[in-house]
């Protein structure tokens, strides 16, 4: 039983990172289409694509524990999927802000 809670337990983490993927991707979006600088539109760009990127990998691993693969793991290390992380701006504790106006030091944080 402990095998099918831990199994409930990743697939739950797993979808609620897509979760949180498709909700980045349509504030990117809405960035994006609000964006008239061709600096801030090439840097939305780049992020729509990093965020689809992280959707692919989040959804094939679903599916490969769906179907019976199990995601590696790290030795020794409660098991978290290895998706990558976000970049965020120092102090902002990765509230998903807007682009616009960041500045200072940047910090890599899970959400």
């Amino acid at each position: 039983m402990a095998k099918r809670e831990r199994h409930n337990e990743e697939r739950q983490t797993l979808l609620e990172g897509l979760e949180r993927t498709r909700s980045a991707i349509a504030r990117a979006y809405a960035g994006f289409n609000g964006a008239a600088d061709p600096e801030l539109i090439e840097s939305y760009v780049y992020e729509i694509n990093a965020l689809q990127a992280r959707y692919g990998y989040l959804l094939r691993q679903v599916k490969a524990l769906e179907s019976g693969e199990v995601p590696p793991r790290r030795e020794g290390a409660a098991y978290r999927p290895a998706w990558p992380r976000l970049l965020t701006p120092a102090g902002s504790g990765g509230e998903g802000k807007e682009a616009a106006g960041w500045s200072g030091w940047w910090n890599i944080s899970l959400w």
